[in-house]
């Protein structure tokens, strides 16, 4: 095929919007019709005797060069799919068909631009992907790993972060972040109060190294002429602006396209639904399990850890102890100081029993001001005693709630597994009762389950222990 049948050719086919490629034997364009230059942005004199695998995405160009060796050798082929890189730095999805002339000794392919059909798949696919994700992940930071991945699918990235405002505080903090490459910061550069802008001002906000003039000035005082290439995201729930999603990018890497914000922008309103989701049924499922007051283990969830040591012990043959505290003259403190000061003491005396115990021990309340301790991994009376002693010595120390010195003294009662039971209500009963044999003897004393009292000296209100 010589020049002025090219030319021939042309006047019919410039009006397509797809592009016709004629390559030669060495892979070289050799012929592109008008209607490249709409999908790779270059002209067709720009392409001409250029390699065409100069221009296929780096992550395609093994593949690329395979199918067209298969191509060469007289495979036809009518759905091959891969990415090219614009003039303009941007990723473009083509779908080919194409055949080798061996008369010619050419390849000829028709390219059409599947980008558009590909985000709309790649939109659907994140939705599917992160309202799974919303469901199967065990928890909010699994919940965030899986975000990070899914969105590192559509968008390149370097970095990922979601911020959200502290539950008690209200203050925005990175409760994920993901370097997927390694970089750094850019210096200058606060991240994190960018992010915040993006959550003031409810919209998108991207910053590169030749957009910072075009921005107000708030943002660019929090960029300092940083390289940068980033792009932050509102989570907007369905009430308010929760929070934000971030990406960055290498500084010499294609800046963030329309295409890329309006999918990103899409994704993240899926993201603020899973997120605000999985918060609700965090808090239900806390408040199913934990004292709203103390936030110590309810008796729900401690009879789980109770049945399971049980089954532990069984299994392995192996002691546990269970201690059942009472706080000796805790309504005296209600009737006299109130019930928010009380409310108060009961959260400290949580905070000091926790002190005492290991990590492998749970300390539950049951109610008013009734504690019980699952100590799981005792190997004598002797050690589940000295524990128990710990904690009446912590509690014995005064508190000091609203500019009052206040005491308050355990009774602790203590069943040990198997000695005084191999089931769960009798050791909790065991316990309870010998609890109530230490408030009867005059309180703040221990007393095993066979009513044995250990012995100590009860130390006096203001007394030092």
């Amino acid at each position: 095929m010589n020049t002025d049948s090219y030319k021939a050719l042309s006047q019919y086919i410039d009006l397509l919007l797809d592009a016709i490629c004629v390559v030669d034997k060495d892979g070289r364009f050799e012929f592109v019709s008008a209607g490249a230059e709409r999908i790779f942005g270059y002209t067709p004199e720009e392409m001409l005797g250029r390699p065409m695998i100069e221009l296929v995405h780096p992550d395609d160009r093994a593949r690329t060069l395979q199918t067209a060796s298969e191509i060469n050798a007289g495979a036809v082929k009518v759905d091959f799919e891969n990415r090219y890189i614009r003039k303009d730095g941007q990723t473009v999805h083509l779908l080919w068909s194409a055949r080798w002339s061996q008369t010619d000794k050419r390849r000829v392919a028709v390219a059409r631009d599947i980008t558009r059909s590909k985000q709309i798949e790649a939109r659907q696919a994140a939705i599917y992907a992160i309202s799974e994700a919303a469901f199967a992940s065990d928890d909010l930071p699994a919940l965030y790993r899986s975000i990070q991945h899914i969105i590192a699918g559509l968008i390149p990235m370097r970095c990922f972060a979601i911020v959200l405002p502290d539950v008690s505080s209200g203050q925005l903090g990175f409760v994920y972040t993901s370097v997927l490459q390694q970089t750094a910061a850019p210096a200058g550069c606060d991240i994190l109060a960018l992010c915040a802008e993006v959550v003031r001002r409810c919209e998108t906000v991207l910053v590169t190294s030749d957009n910072q003039a075009e921005l107000p000035v708030k943002l660019q005082q929090l960029v300092a002429g940083a390289a940068i290439n980033w792009l932050g995201v509102p989570l907007k729930s369905h009430s308010a602006v929760m929070g934000a999603l971030m990406v960055q990018n290498s500084a010499d890497a294609p800046r963030y396209s329309n295409s890329e914000m309006e999918l990103l922008e899409f994704v993240s309103v899926q993201v603020a639904v899973a997120i605000e989701r999985k918060q609700m049924l965090d808090r239900l499922h806390r408040n199913a399990l934990y004292d709203q007051l103390t936030q110590l283990p309810n008796r729900e969830l401690f009879y789980d850890r109770l049945q399971l040591a049980l089954t532990t012990a069984e299994r392995e043959q192996s002691q546990f102890a269970l201690l059942y505290l009472d706080l000796d003259k805790f309504k005296q403190i209600n009737d006299n100081y109130g019930h928010h000061i009380g409310d108060e003491l009961l959260q400290h005396t949580a905070q000091r029993i926790q002190c005492c115990l290991r990590s492998s021990d749970t300390v539950a309340r049951l109610g008013g001001d009734e504690f019980v301790i699952l100590l799981p991994q005792v190997d004598s009376e002797d050690l589940a005693l000295l524990l128990a002693e710990k904690i009446r010595q912590a509690l014995n120390l005064p508190f000091t709630l609203a500019d009052n010195s206040l005491q308050v003294q355990p009774s602790i009662g203590v069943a040990l597994y198997p000695q005084h039971s191999k089931e769960a209500q009798a050791l909790m009963l065991s316990a309870d009762n010998a609890m109530y044999r230490a408030k009867k003897a005059g309180g703040n004393r221990i007393m095993l389950s066979d009513a044995t009292v250990v012995k100590h000296r009860v130390t006096a209100p203001g007394e030092p222990v």
